[in-house]
């Protein structure tokens, strides 16, 4: 039998500002989401279709099938959020020793998501939080849809491992799990002991990072029931330009 731990959510949305500060991390639940940054719960709940037909991850060099994704990038100053030319995903091996210096290419979000005013809305409230948290500044801001599957038996949300991303901050939205066990977040100190676990359920839940300050992984998923899969968007933002 699969355990899954409860989340630790924030007691109040004015709690998250003084949370990230003091852990590293923060969980939100999804309406706490909502009224945070004012895109309603059913506009979020009607994007869920969208993962439905993405592109098979033909990079992964497990020789796995279990991952699809489509990728956009996009620049935040302030209120302002423009998309980015369309541009390869990268990152160093430092930060990724598995998938880490290559270039990347993967299908661009569809434009009946991005250009839809309550996500740039969503993006533009995760500029305010990282400004909260490290000050005004220009944000890179890379956005993966992902579905992991149970394909080949078992899907891994994470096939680098335990790591950090190499940006400033990273937000990990569960959109959806199906007839799926496993898939457990763990959340560690970068420089010191302290850990936690737990599994993220509720479609909409958010976990936010500070990359700086604390490493993650999701543990593999294994089907309970026919097509089983778990899908999240993931978006990071990085100060300074994007990885390349």
């Amino acid at each position: 039998m699969t355990i899954a731990f409860q989340p630790p959510l924030i007691a109040r949305p004015a709690d998250l500002g003084a949370t990230l500060f003091r852990q590293g991390y923060a969980v939100l639940g999804a309406s706490q989401l909502a009224g945070l940054s004012g895109v309603p719960l059913s506009a979020m709940l009607s994007w869920c279709d969208l993962w439905n037909d993405l592109p098979p991850d033909n990079y992964l060099k497990d020789g796995g099938r279990y991952r699809r994704r489509r990728h956009s990038c996009f620049v935040l100053d302030g209120t302002q959020v423009k998309q980015a030319p369309h541009r390869p995903h990268w990152q160093p091996l430092a930060y990724n020793a598995l998938h880490g210096g290559m270039q990347r290419h993967f299908e661009a979000m569809e434009p009946s998501l991005t250009q839809q005013a309550h996500w740039l809305q969503l993006l533009g409230w995760l500029g305010q939080v990282a400004d909260d948290l490290k000050g005004h500044r220009t944000w890179y801001s890379e956005a993966h849809q992902f579905r992991i599957d149970t394909t080949d038996g078992i899907g891994r949300p994470t096939p680098e491992g335990a790591h950090r991303d190499g940006v400033d901050l990273v937000a990990v939205f569960m959109v959806g799990r199906h007839g799926v066990k496993g898939g457990e977040t763990r959340v560690f100190e970068a420089d010191g002991p302290n850990g936690q676990r737990f599994t993220l359920n509720e479609p909409w839940s958010l976990l936010l990072l500070d990359d700086e300050r604390v490493i993650h992984e999701s543990t593999p998923i294994q089907p309970v029931d026919v097509a089983g899969h778990r899908d999240t968007l993931v978006v990071t933002l990085r100060s300074g330009g994007f990885q390349e």
